[in-house]
């Protein structure tokens, strides 16, 4: 379903939220949105725009469910179903993003959010880029662009990625195709790392119906997009920043490309997708789509049960794995391929399949109960890691490092074929 149809799906089962009142982007929906964060909310009427605001889609587990027919606990399951089966989607002569083509391009009708008052300036948050690479193909990949004016944005582009590393091989820079207003599978696939030379529009397509149409630069994007600006990555640099990311921090000012938007086209009544940064939407959209990456590397080495990346570490930094043990060091066999499947992972539990991954009285009971630091614990010392964590070492154009982490809190098997005595590790109630 598009993002209309789950909206219309959300309503129905009583989660959207609406704001017939006029709001000003400027902080305003922003407040509205966080007072109301795990919620979606729809602006009808908002300030210096004729275009509408939608927040807080992405915002609960719940709603991945409902926008793909399975229940929530499931929705892992069927990412790692799609990331091993991509599917070519169809491509298709028009579609709704090209029912209106801005007469000029004005990208300040457009609601670009301010969300805290120290941001470097309006932004938008759920933008997802499209690029044809000719070394590795088409890539999607999320972007924050910063508003610089009527035709232009700086965008954040995240060192030795996809769209960083094409345009950083390009001398002239890249044509670039940008989405607001996305449907949800469309989300969340391009937040997943398909095999290389796998599209992210395959696993997208290989999770629900994702017609892509061909815009006039070459590019080509999901035809249900609300929103679809062309465009140009260029060589010209800009300060980018601050801006509030994952973790809840202000990510400090860069030098980042600038991108000429050349043309806007959108759908009839456009509704734009307001992401609040570091809140349960970003978190949700970041992390999801890692764990069956995670669960993968696991199952390569023991029995994965179930992976949660926890919002209490941004959604991307923690993570517990659930297994079924199987072999003496299947925990710390576990905990390696944890970091192999996520590489931005910095801390890691593992626990039996009587513990539930998603509680986190229950995790730090396992802690308690099963854990030994001095056989349990494993520290890895200056590793690749996120240029979200604040505590990281950070250099410029070169990959964060920092310390990591990882906790064998499963039952300790002191013989080949499994605890001595059980019974002393069992919980009752």
């Amino acid at each position: 379903m598009d993002l209309r149809e789950f909206m219309n799906a959300a309503n129905g089962a009583g989660y959207l939220l609406r704001c017939e009142a006029e709001v000003d982007p400027y902080l305003e929906i922003a407040r509205l949105a966080l007072a109301n964060d795990g919620r979606p909310m729809l602006f009808d009427r908002v300030k210096g725009s004729p275009f509408r605001v939608v927040a807080g889609v992405c915002s609960d587990r719940r709603y991945f469910g409902l926008a793909l027919g399975v229940p929530a606990e499931q929705v892992i399951f069927r990412l790692a179903e799609a990331l091993a089966q991509p599917q070519e989607p169809p491509v298709v002569e028009s579609g709704p993003c090209r029912e209106v083509v801005m007469p000029e391009v004005d990208l300040e009708q457009i609601p670009f959010l301010t969300h805290y008052a120290e941001d470097g300036g309006a932004y938008a948050s759920s933008a997802v880029a499209f690029i044809n690479d000719p070394a590795t193909g088409r890539n999607a990949s999320y972007h924050r662009l910063l508003r610089l004016d009527k035709r232009r944005v700086a965008a954040r582009l995240v060192e030795r990625r996809g769209t960083e590393t094409s345009w950083r091989n390009s001398p002239d820079g890249i044509p670039v195709a940008i989405c607001i207003g996305l449907p949800l599978h469309v989300l969340l696939a391009a937040s997943m790392a398909p095999a290389p030379g796998v599209d992210e529009m395959a696993v997208a397509q290989a999770l629900a119906p994702t017609p892509m149409v061909e815009l006039a630069n070459g590019v080509r994007v999901p035809a249900d997009a609300e929103f679809a600006l062309e465009g140009r990555i260029t060589k010209t640099l800009t300060d980018e920043g601050p801006f509030v990311d994952l973790t809840g921090t202000y990510d400090f000012i860069r030098q980042q490309p600038v991108i000429e938007i050349d043309r806007v086209t959108h759908r009839r009544d456009a509704i734009y997708h307001a992401l609040l940064p570091g809140r349960l939407e970003h978190k949700l959209l970041m992390g999801m789509p890692k764990e069956p990456t995670i669960l993968a590397e696991v199952n390569k080495v023991t029995r994965g049960l179930n992976v949660n990346i926890t919002p209490g570490g941004a959604s991307w930094l923690h993570a517990v794995v659930q297994i079924s043990k199987d072999a003496p060091d299947a925990g710390k066999q576990a905990i390696a391929a944890a970091f192999r499947g996520h590489g931005s992972l910095k801390h890691v539990w593992v626990v039996d399949e009587d513990i539930n991954p998603f509680d986190p009285n229950d995790v730090e009971w396992a802690v308690a109960t099963r854990f030994q630091a001095d056989r349990g614990l494993v520290v890895l010392d200056n590793q690749p890691s996120s240029s979200l964590d604040p505590s990281a070492h950070h250099a410029p154009g070169q990959k964060s490092r920092t310390a990591k982490m990882g906790i064998d809190a499963t039952v300790h098997w002191d013989t080949p074929a499994g605890p001595r005595e059980p019974d002393a590790y069992r919980r009752i109630g």
